[in-house]
């Protein structure tokens, strides 16, 4: 008999058939809790995003503030508006003095900002609440306001709330308001008991409403020239006016610093009224002839009117050097110290004093001078027009160096003038010693003594040994002197001809036949 063992049934695991390292296993990923606190965070990251719209490590882009006398309720992440808009919103505020100091940022969409911007606290719709800021960008021809920078508090405003409006009228102020519309009503409805004499005839017994309805007879013309001037206190360019309120300010700034001399001014003007009281009577015709001088006066304001475009730009002009006058006149004081003293009479005064007794002789000296400079003249034009170009002239002979002649001239006078420095006892006396030669010469000296055989030897011929024989003399001698013409101007005789014919070649002085042919010159 085999014997057999039977292998296991296999069958599908149940509750008490299974494999307890495959089937108790723990879970693969997260555990339930785990699970629960990431989906609560994610949860949170949302919803923050959902209420902020921004990311908290993100730049805030432009920022600037302003400051505000009153901020009223204006709380953080309050919006900023451009025309409706929501361009930015509030990110700080914070106390400054009595004022509040408001940071704000500004989306790319409401950029640029100027200088001149302004911006206002304005309550939201009702639904909304609280407030917004209506930021008005400035004009394009202002400068462009950097990121960081600030809005001053004379360009910020706060809306008047409601609660404001309904508190300023209080029981008492209410009584008064409505004392003061009575009293408002009884002066235009009554007639006056006791007219004045002296008003106008044509409203003297009028009440005042009645007054009122026939100035207005005069209103349309009056209106004119009240918008005319309102058109003109705008100015021409943008911010004229806002100069003007800027200058007004430093001048009332300037007279409140000068407390004491605007009080004397006050008591002066006092002064000043008092006396044209006194002269009431005169200074009523005075007045009474300002309406024809007006009309007469009309064209001639026109052309005032006229000339102010230019004097107004003559004026921007004129304000570099304006600002710099203090500056000068700092600087030229002590100038002005020394001149002072300058002019003292141990100084200038007594100049003066001395010029006062020359002055006259000087005047007549002046008067005798013109004919020296006609003199000088007449020589000038001598130089110039002949003696000048004389001097220019290159004489052309066998001595030429190729200079003009008036350099040739110096050349000898120096020569000659460090011979004449070689001096005896005979005086200082220009002596050419010959440098000794074959050749015998002789020239004769005019004015001396003859000869006389076996007597006395004469002295009216010098002799010397040259190494050549001389050639000859050069210029020419003339038969006679030139003529000197007295009768012409010299600026009108003609420049002498140094290369014409006298300034050939003339025969020699001295000679070389022992002085028998010597001339004498």
């Amino acid at each position: 008999m085999a014997l057999f063992r039977r292998s296991p049934r296999r069958s599908k695991p149940g509750a008490t058939d299974f494999n307890e390292g495959i089937y108790h296993r723990p879970p693969l990923g997260l555990s339930f809790f785990k699970t629960g606190v990431l989906a609560l965070i994610v949860i949170l990251i949302l919803s923050y995003f959902a209420y902020t719209k921004e990311l908290p490590w993100a730049d805030e882009g432009y920022t600037a503030t302003a400051t505000f006398s009153d901020p009223a309720t204006l709380r953080e992440t309050a919006p900023v508006r451009i025309a409706g808009v929501n361009v930015g919103k509030v990110t700080k505020v914070e106390p400054e003095g009595n004022a509040a100091k408001v940071t704000f940022s500004v989306d790319d969409e409401g950029l640029p900002l100027h200088t001149d911007a302004t911006i206002t606290i304005r309550p939201r719709l009702f639904l909304e609440g609280n407030f917004f800021l209506d930021l008005r960008p400035g004009s394009p021809s202002a400068p462009v306001l950097e990121d960081g920078a600030s809005i001053p508090v004379t360009q910020t405003a706060t809306a008047v709330q409601l609660d404001q409006l309904l508190t300023s009228l209080q029981k008492p102020d209410r009584e008064n308001l409505a004392r003061l519309l009575d009293g408002y009503g009884s002066a235009l409805d009554d007639k006056p008991t006791n007219p004045d004499p002296t008003q106008d005839p044509e409203v003297r017994d009028l009440s005042g409403a009645e007054a009122v309805n026939k100035s207005f007879n005069y209103g349309a013309e009056a209106g004119r020239g009240t918008s005319q001037v309102n058109q003109a206190f705008l100015g021409e360019q943008a911010g004229d006016l806002r100069g003007l309120i800027d200058a007004t300010g430093r001048v009332f700034s300037e007279l409140a610093s000068r407390e004491s001399d605007l009080r004397g001014l006050i008591t002066n003007f006092n002064i000043t009224t008092g006396a044209f009281a006194s002269e009431s009577q005169n200074l009523e015709a005075t007045l009474s002839q300002l309406a024809p001088l007006a009309e007469q006066a009309q064209g001639q304001l026109a052309k005032v009117n006229a000339s102010f475009p230019p004097l107004r730009a003559y004026s921007r002009a004129l304000l570099p050097g304006v600002k710099e006058l203090p500056a000068t006149i700092r600087a030229g004081n002590p100038w002005l110290i020394q001149t002072n003293k300058l002019l003292q009479p141990e100084e200038l005064g007594g100049v003066v004093h001395d010029l006062s007794i020359a002055t006259p002789q000087l005047a007549q000296g002046t008067y005798n001078l013109t004919s020296l400079l006609k003199q000088l003249g007449l020589t000038s034009d001598c130089v110039t027009n002949v003696l000048d170009p004389t001097g220019d002239v290159v004489i052309n002979d066998q001595f030429s160096t190729g200079s003009p002649n008036f350099n040739e001239f110096f050349y000898g006078a120096a020569a000659e003038a460090g011979e004449g420095a070689n001096q005896d006892g005979n005086g200082t006396m220009l002596r050419i010693q010959p440098a000794g030669g074959p050749v015998e010469a002789s020239t004769p000296v005019p004015g001396g003594n003859p000869t006389i055989p076996g007597i006395a030897p004469g002295d009216d011929v010098l002799f010397g040994n040259t190494i050549e024989a001389p050639i000859g003399t050069q210029p020419l001698k003339p038969s006679k002197k030139p003529p000197i013409k007295t009768n012409q101007a010299c600026k009108k005789q003609k420049v002498p001809d140094l290369n014409g014919p006298l300034g050939g070649i003339g025969g020699p002085n001295p000679v070389a036949d022992g002085g028998q042919n010597a001339v004498i010159p």
